[in-house]
């Protein structure tokens, strides 16, 4: 009797066993997922990814691989960065800060102190400026040193107005650039307080077409000649922004400019302004706006004639207030090149790097000749210092 107990204790545990590892087999078989609803397991699935076996590669760092990367970045760098220094020497350009003009000019012409000029042309000489203010103007006199071949460009610029302002930036309402007759109601709310003027929609409203820089640059005229060098406002903008502006459908008795255009429509917009404003592509270059808190924005362009040397006079009126967020407006006259405006700034990012790629390169050079030897005579003191007998023949370890 205890022979036939011991026997089915042993095929009972046996068969406990068996059915166990089948379970185990059946749990971590991918066939397996999902077909038992009520059994659910923390457990990833058993892929590649999931269970990281996925291929990979370390670099190794060796001197053979790093010395020649070094290299091969100062060799790159160093001829752009020289090559971007060389070609912004050779952008010429005039530029008068006239923020001060209505405050420290007369009305007969006097110098302008050199902190508020900058000038560069590819030959050397002193170019003199001078101003004077009347009535709102500011008219400047420069010399202009050298023949200066199309295309120009005529920039002003502006300092610490931050047209990046989280609420300043989406002030507008795109509907309307696009000529639809956006109702009151139906205006976006960036547009805040510029929704509404004297119980009419603000066509543009916002705060982006309110602040429009209004002053204006008449063409520069050869004292000496009597002749005018003419900038066009066409082609100023992007052609990208030229087919998203349409006219208007409003109808112009529903509609008043924005409060800082008074000045401009003393009695509010005609149907011949609505579509001349929507082409207007010194509009459309301050409706873009910029990054960053001084920026410069074209005014006028001329691709064809050359500025010949000689003297040359502006009549700038000052309609734009830049005390009040204590900034600074100024008029650039200016060439330009494939990479832009005069600015070292580039240039200089690459030298920097390919001299600082010279230098480390030297520094693991020399690093690694030095740390070579020393080493090498290491590893021989440590073969040294090991009591094996070289002279014996190979022992069997039992």
């Amino acid at each position: 009797m205890s022979s036939i107990t011991f026997t089915l204790t042993m095929f009972s545990g046996l068969r406990h066993r068996i059915k166990k590892r089948f379970s185990q087999e059946e749990d971590e078989s991918p066939f397996r997922e999902g077909t038992d609803q009520r059994k659910k397991s923390r457990r990833p699935p058993n892929t590649a990814f999931m269970q990281q076996r996925l291929k990979s590669w370390q670099p190794i760092l060796t001197p053979k691989a790093v010395l020649p990367l070094l290299l091969l970045m100062a060799i790159i760098c160093i001829p752009i960065g020289i090559g971007f220094l060389i070609t912004t020497y050779n952008i010429q350009k005039i530029e008068i800060n006239y923020s001060q003009c209505d405050s420290i000019a007369s009305s007969e012409y006097s110098s302008v102190p050199s902190k508020y000029t900058s000038t560069h042309f590819r030959v050397k000489g002193e170019a003199q400026y001078q101003w004077k203010y009347n009535d709102g103007t500011c008219t400047v006199k420069f010399n202009v040193l050298d023949n200066v071949k199309g295309p120009l460009y005529l920039y002003y610029k502006l300092t610490n107005f931050y047209q990046n302002h989280r609420k300043y930036v989406s002030s507008y309402d795109w509907k309307q650039l696009k000529g639809h007759a956006v109702s009151i109601n139906q205006l976006s709310s960036d547009c805040g307080n510029m929704k509404s003027r004297d119980g009419k929609i603000i066509y543009p409203c916002g705060l982006v077409a309110n602040s429009m820089f209004n002053d204006t640059f008449s063409n520069p005229v050869n004292v000496n000649g009597g002749s005018e060098y003419e900038f066009s406002a066409t082609g100023i903008a992007w052609k990208s922004d030229l087919s998203l502006y349409q006219p208007s459908k409003y109808n112009v008795s529903e509609i008043v400019p924005p409060p800082n255009w008074v000045d401009t429509y003393p009695n509010g917009y005609t149907e011949a302004d609505l579509s001349a404003l929507a082409k207007n592509q010194r509009f459309m270059n301050w409706m873009k706006t910029a990054a960053l808190p001084s920026f410069v924005k074209m005014y006028g362009i001329n691709k064809s004639t050359a500025l010949k040397k000689g003297q040359y006079e502006v009549q700038i009126g000052m309609n734009y207030p830049v005390t009040i967020f204590g900034g600074t407006k100024s008029m650039l006259i200016s060439t330009s090149t494939v990479i832009g405006g005069r600015s070292l700034g580039l240039g200089i990012c690459y030298l920097v790097v390919g001299g600082i790629a010279i230098i480390f390169m030297l520094a693991f050079l020399v690093k690694q000749i030095f740390t070579k030897k020393r080493l090498n005579h290491s590893f021989l003191n440590e073969l040294s210092a090991e009591n094996v007998d070289t002279t014996a023949g190979p022992r069997n370890v039992l």
